[in-house]
């Protein structure tokens, strides 16, 4: 910018000559810097984005969604538990796509390694944890073997020429969902450092254990980045903590130690209630199920079978739609006044009267506590709504009998049957008069972003009706953009 100054009328024709030579200057100097501003921003906007791909995070735009693959095992056991529970471990476990280890205290008979050996994950002995201290009084020391799970299992797969984002650790007694375990650690960036899992659903063992730890027994994943380094200073670590109770307090008392907190993912399961589990497998979050744990310390999660058949059951409806597995829609019937829970690949409920839908997703005390000593051991972590001492006055409970998809379209039904009480009822009103309901849907297949912020989707019942009103049809679709779920006048 020039300044000029006044000049005075008794100047000379030369004094004029050089005041219009600077001026001329300054012209051009301003145009020369005009055009060098244009120069420089028609540059930068040459590397500027074009559309909104921009505003996505660096995960979103290049890093591809996790596989089983990208995922390595390890899993806590021993010899004495490790013969029984095989067999549930055999039905998530993919052989042909999975990596890990089952560590045990020592070398397993021949018989029992043989079996069915190339349907199961490789067996490991665990090393001499002799030289480190355990204090918890009346506790078990191989809780320090099963901690230095993770150092084991990262030494033996950190070199490995095929990548590893992710170590997940868990018992012997923890089923996995490997689909939805992919999906859910898809959602995080495993070249930062992350530390996932859940905690109890009981408050008292979260106090005693830390609000803010992923129990062993619903799974622990950790990012391979973070797992490197915990692992070269891990032995050192837990040397400090010989008065914990568990390996999964080592765990998180060193992640601790290098600054990460637990990142809380609903979808893993500790499950440290007894009974009837029903209420809380029939009030899932909208998050996928990652794992269930203490599996043989419910009843068996369908009637009249075994634990082992239940579960085997359950993993029929997990093939055909792994991430819809216990999802949960509720529906209205305006006529009888019905409030209609499904909770998909498991059981459809009908209340005989209209609730509220945040009513009507707390958890029903079915069960009771990992122990019945009272006080905080009976507090839980949920909201929970007691259930009807008269059973005939509960909902009426229908169990997956069984789930197909069509070659054609693409459709699932899963066709569930009523669990009979001796119960009256009036014929026309009561939803007891139904024997059979029949839900029809699509493969449940959300993005990240979705995963990232899930919507409960809708259900309607259809105008269909067989066997003189014996069976119940209900479809379930994605709701509409402003579609509320609410009990319709």
């Amino acid at each position: 910018m020039c300044l000029f100054q006044r000049i005075s009328r008794a100047h000379s024709s030369s004094s004029s000559s050089t005041i219009s030579t600077r001026m001329i200057y300054c012209i051009l100097l301003s145009i020369f810097a005009s055009l060098v501003y244009l120069l420089v921003s028609l540059s930068l906007s040459r590397f500027q984005p074009k559309d909104t791909a921009y505003f996505l995070s660096s995960q979103d735009q290049s890093q591809s969604l996790t596989e089983i693959d990208h995922i390595v095992f390890g899993i806590g056991s021993s010899t004495k538990s490790w013969p029984a529970r095989r067999e549930y471990v055999k039905l998530w476990w993919d052989a042909q796509r999975m990596r890990g280890c089952v560590f045990v205290d020592r070398p397993l008979s021949s018989l029992v390694n043989d079996t069915d050996s190339n349907l199961l994950p490789p067996i490991c002995v665990s090393e001499d944890t002799s030289r480190f201290r355990y204090t918890w009084r009346k506790g078990d020391r191989n809780a320090i073997r099963i901690a230095r799970c993770v150092l084991e299992t990262v030494r033996m797969f950190n070199t490995s020429s095929e990548e590893v984002r992710w170590y997940v650790f868990g018992d012997d007694d923890t089923i996995f969902i490997p689909e939805n375990l992919a999906r859910t650690l898809s959602k995080y960036d495993h070249t930062s450092w992350y530390y996932i899992g859940a905690s109890s659903e009981i408050y008292h063992q979260n106090s005693l254990f830390g609000h803010d730890m992923a129990f062993g027994g619903g799974g622990i994943a950790i990012s391979s980045s973070l797992a490197n380094v915990l692992a070269k200073n891990f032995d050192s670590c837990i040397e400090r903590y010989p008065h914990l109770y568990g390996g999964d307090s080592r765990i998180h008392a060193c992640v601790l130690e290098l600054g990460v907190g637990l990142s809380h993912e609903p979808g893993f399961h500790q499950f440290d209630v007894k009974g009837n589990a029903l209420g809380i497998l029939t009030s899932h979050s909208t998050r996928p199920l990652v794992s269930l744990h203490h599996i043989v310390h419910i009843d068996p999660i369908f009637p009249n079978v075994t634990t082992f058949s239940a579960v085997s059951h359950l993993f029929s409806a997990i093939e055909l739609d792994p991430l819809r597995i216990f999802q949960v829609s509720i529906c209205y019937d305006r006529w009888y006044s019905w409030t209609i829970s499904v909770s998909w690949g498991y059981a459809v409920q009908i209340e005989s009267k209209h609730l509220f839908l945040r009513d009507a997703l707390r958890t029903q005390k079915t069960f009771r506590p990992w122990k019945n000593s009272g006080g905080l051991a009976s507090v839980y972590t949920f909201n929970t709504r007691d259930v009807h001492p008269d059973p005939c006055q509960r909902p009426v409970t229908f169990f997956m009998e069984h789930v197909s998809s069509s070659p054609s379209d693409g459709t699932i039904k899963s066709v569930y049957k009523q669990a009979y009480q001796n119960c009256t009822y009036d014929p026309i009103s009561s939803p007891r008069k139904i024997e059979e309901i029949r839900v029809f849907s699509t493969r449940l297949d959300p993005d990240i972003r979705q995963l990232k912020a899930p919507r409960r989707q809708c259900c309607d019942i259809l105008p269909t009706s067989f066997n003189g009103g014996k069976v119940l049809e209900i479809g379930i679709r994605e709701c509409k953009e402003d579609e509320l779920i609410y009990i319709h006048p």
